[in-house]
Order: C-alpha cells, then sequence, then structure tokens
C-alpha cells in the first residue's frame, strides 16, 4: 500500500497513527531553547523577550533601552548579528544529552520570534544566512543519532501572528520589507490575537514544518500551544505528511500537543510544567525545565535565573513515570552556544542516578497502583508543578517490568527495616476506603528483593500491615533508592 493510501488528512484517518514502542521505554528526553533572544538573556521568560522588548514599562523594554537604544532605532532584527553562536559544539551537546540518560532530544527549531534555527529555504530569516551562519538543527540531528538518540523537533511558530506589535509605526515590526522575520501583512480592523490567522500565514506555517520533516526526517514532532490557532485544514494535512513520510522512511514517529489542540487519540497530551496527579490509562508527557525563576521556568538563558535541584528534577521524574507519563526537559545554552555549568550539572546528576536506576525507569510500565505515602498533587495538568511540594522518604512510586515490582523510595530510608504498605498480606488492618491503594500478596510469591546499586538479597518479612525490607547500611546513591521485588 502507498504511502498516499494509507493516512488521509481526517482526523479519522490520523487515529490509526499508535505511539511507537521506542517512546514508551525511552521516558526521557531533552531539548532546549535558543535563539536570537538568548543574546539579552532577560527574563522571566527568556524566550519571550522579543514580544516583551516592543512593550513600554516591561522589564525587558527598560533592559532593551539600556543596553541597546530604543527600540524604535535598534529593533528585535538588530540582534541577530551578536547572536554568534562562536562556541558551539554539537558533539559536546550531544553526549551531555546521552551522559544525563536521554534517550531522544533535540532543538526547539523554530520559536515564536520565527528566526528559523536551520538552513531554509521557506524563510531567509535563518541561522545559516544570518546570526551563527550555521544550519544549527542540521549539526544538532547528525550529533544525536551519531549518540544513539532519537531525535525530536520543536515548532513554536504558530504563535508569530500575534507575536510581535504590527501597529505601532516607529517600530521597525510595522515595516513590510522585515514581515518574513515579524509576520505577515493583516491589514483587518481587529486585533491580530482577535482573529484568526489568513491564508498567507497558515501556508508560511506549513510549509516550515513540511521543509523540517522532509529534510532531517525527525522522530518525534513538538508543537507548542500556538497549535491552536492554526486552521485543521492545515494540521491535518502536515500529520498525513509526517506520518506517511515515516512509513516511506521505515520509521515509527510520534507528535506532542498541549490542550485539546489535537483530537484524542492521534498523538500524546503535553502539560507545560505540569503532570498528571494520579495514575492515567493514557499516556502523557510533560516539558519542564532545569532552570527556575519567580514565574517557574525561564525557558532559555536568564542570567538572574537559577536551576533546580537535581533532587527535585529526579523526583518529579520518577513521580511521572510512575503515573504513566513522559518528560522532556530543557536547558537554555548562552549565546555563544557554551550550556551554563549548572544545567550541566543537573543534567549529569540525573544520569548519574539513572544510571544506576535506569532498570525501573526505561522500558517499565506503570503498575495498577501509582503511589504510597503522605504527598501527592491536588490538581493535575498544565503549570500543577508550581504547587509542587518536596517529596520525603515517606513517598513511594511503583514500576513493574518483566517479572519484577519496583519500589522507589522518595530519599533513603531512615529507618533499619522499611515498610511497603501497600503489600500485605490480608485487609485486617485496612480501612475500608484505603482497599484500592492494597496488592495482597503472600510469602510464596516473592523470590527475592533486592535494593538496586546493593550487591545482596535484602532479608524480608510480610504480615498484614506491610512487607518488612531490612536496609542496607550505605546508600548506593542520592535522591532516591529502589527495591526491586522479584516475584516466583
Amino acid at each position: 500500500m502507498s504511502k498516499e493510501e494509507y493516512y488521509k488528512p481526517t482526523w479519522n484517518s490520523l487515529k490509526k497513527h499508535r505511539t511507537p514502542e521506542w517512546l514508551d521505554d525511552a521516558k526521557f528526553g531533552i531539548y532546549y531553547h535558543w535563539g536570537v533572544y538568548s543574546v539579552p538573556a532577560c527574563g522571566p521568560n527568556v524566550s519571550w523577550y522579543p514580544l516583551w522588548m516592543y512593550r513600554k514599562g516591561s522589564r525587558q523594554y527598560e533592559y532593551h533601552v539600556k543596553h541597546y537604544g530604543d527600540p524604535s532605532e535598534f529593533g528585535y532584527k538588530d540582534l541577530i548579528p551578536l547572536f554568534k553562536a562562536e562556541k558551539f559544539n554539537p558533539d559536546e551537546w550531544a553526549k551531555l544529552f546521552k551522559d544525563a540518560g536521554a534517550k531522544f532530544a533535540g532543538p526547539v527549531a523554530i520559536h515564536h520570534d520565527s528566526f528559523a534555527m536551520w538552513d531554509s529555504k521557506v524563510t531567509k530569516w535563518n541561522a545559516t544566512n544570518m546570526g551563527p551562519k550555521r544550519d544549527t538543527v542540521g549539526e544538532m540531528e547528525k550529533a544525536i543519532r551519531k549518540q544513539g538518540m532519537k531525535f525530536m523537533v520543536a515548532f513554536h511558530h504558530a504563535a508569530n501572528w500575534f507575536f510581535f506589535p504590527h501597529s505601532i509605526p516607529e517600530y521597525d515590526t510595522s515595516n513590510p520589507e522585515f514581515a518574513g522575520l515579524y509576520g505577515v501583512r493583516y491589514n483587518g480592523k481587529y486585533k491580530r490575537y482577535q482573529v484568526w490567522p489568513n491564508k498567507e500565514f497558515l501556508d508560511w506555517w506549513k510549509a516550515i514544518v513540511i521543509e523540517v520533516i522532509d529534510k532531517y526526517k525527525p522522530d518525534l514532532i513538538w508543537w507548542d500551544f500556538g497549535l491552536g490557532r492554526i486552521n485543521e485544514k492545515y494540521k491535518k494535512e502536515v500529520l498525513a505528511h509526517y506520518f506517511n513520510s515515516a512509513d516511506e522512511w521505515g520509521k515509527e514517529v510520534e507528535i506532542l500537543y498541549k490542550m485539546n489542540n489535537i483530537p484524542p487519540g492521534v498523538g500524546v497530551v503535553d502539560y507545560e510544567v505540569g503532570r498528571a496527579n494520579k495514575l492515567t490509562y493514557y499516556k502523557w508527557i510533560t516539558d519542564t525545565s532545569v532552570d527556575i525563576n519567580a514565574q517557574s521556568t525561564a525557558w532559555g538563558y536568564a542570567r538572574e535565573a537559577g536551576v533546580k535541584s537535581s533532587r527535585i528534577l529526579v523526583h518529579n521524574f520518577i513521580d511521572r513515570v510512575a503515573k504513566h507519563g513522559y518528560l522532556v526537559i530543557n536547558v537554555g545554552p548562552k549565546a555563544d552556544g557554551t550550556i551554563p555549568e549548572l544545567h550541566q550539572e543537573a543534567l549529569l546528576d540525573m544520569g548519574k542516578w539513572l544510571e544506576l536506576n535506569g532498570e525501573a525507569i526505561y522500558g517499565s510500565t506503570p503498575w495498577s497502583i501509582a503511589e504510597e505515602g503522605p504527598t501527592k498533587l491536588d490538581e493535575g495538568g498544565m503549570f500543577s508543578e508550581r504547587s509542587d511540594r518536596p517529596y520525603t522518604p515517606e513517598d513511594i512510586r511503583f514500576t513493574v517490568k518483566d517479572n519484577a515490582l519496583y519500589a522507589i523510595v522518595l530519599g533513603w530510608p531512615y529507618r533499619p527495616k522499611w515498610t511497603i504498605s501497600t503489600l500485605r498480606k490480608s485487609l485486617i488492618n485496612v480501612d475500608q476506603n484505603e482497599n484500592n491503594s492494597i496488592h495482597l500478596i503472600t510469602e510464596e510469591e516473592i523470590k527475592s528483593i533486592k535494593m538496586l546499586g546493593v550487591n545482596q538479597d535484602l532479608r524480608w518479612t510480610l504480615d498484614d500491615d506491610g512487607l518488612h525490607i531490612e536496609v542496607p547500611d550505605k546508600k548506593p546513591c542520592d535522591h532516591a533508592v529502589t527495591f526491586k521485588i522479584s516475584w516466583n
């Protein structure tokens, strides 16, 4: 059957697509926000600098005037020559991502500012013609695949429709000469955010995506929230092209999207800086970032932003996997092409934990019970990470693989004998409301119990209060430890 005959540009046809096993096994990827906005590196949300620099009274406007001049004299386009990426080393980046434990990785290929990070024929405003004068997407694609990872790209350019001010004559954003960067002309009486994008914009949006698909054959495509403004005809045509192309390449691919921008069943839904608050029977993913500031994330390199502790990153990742989720985490390289040391340290610490405990993560499946312990999210979904509370050693998350149950303790068990109350011999000491969080077992079902990283079987007993495991004298790693319960 030819590719034209299989996926049609209809939702019923596109729902034939299935999430590939490689993504279900991989769980964890890394992407990065890097572009012209990395030059000012002024937050709180760095990648939105080009929007706020044109709005008087904003922090970014004041920063821009102080360091570059008034936006009427020095616009966003004038930052492009300062984006030199002179220290950009794709092989070093890809190795870092691999060492962090990622199984897929890739760039934000184009952000709301519509500056393309590849060698584009669709738009002259690209990193090969200007700024770095390198095909950064193409170079990263080769480096990432060389490390054995899958290649992903992220598209944010749908939001370009309303991103820049076009009605202020003193700004370069209103000059038709620069429409390729600041957005196609719109002469209607309504403000751009109030109306549907016009055909010229939609054709441009589609051409950008198709070009990247055809040039770089990505294994995974991630779309930002602006996808909700794209006409369904264009979304369906792009997805049919992508899925049919993947069949032709002999690849299994996937798409990631936010909110209700794609009908259920066609791809995997993304919760930005959030996650599900309980076990789900559908797959989902979170995009979050290593950085942290007053508004949660900088989405790019910001001088004033801090970095989340690796403990938080590891704990939140474990919680996601136990609830049927995946993670793609963002880093923010500097304009010169270097990744900040603190970002690298956080990623490498995650990699160190995964090197020892990855058996419980990669290729695992959520169990019928996701969690035990006091710390739970009150609400799930988008931005729910902002209400996070720190996890404690009393918190346990479960995964399963092959003939083993993994109980991941989010800290170091501080007693010589640790109890997993989810696993019990009977319901005698269980409140009726807790029945759904208890799994009954017998001694005969347990073959052995180990702690990953400790080369010995652990002693244990089972009774009506739980499974009691003798804890090793020394912890094998930081942040969280994993009991592997092998079944007979």
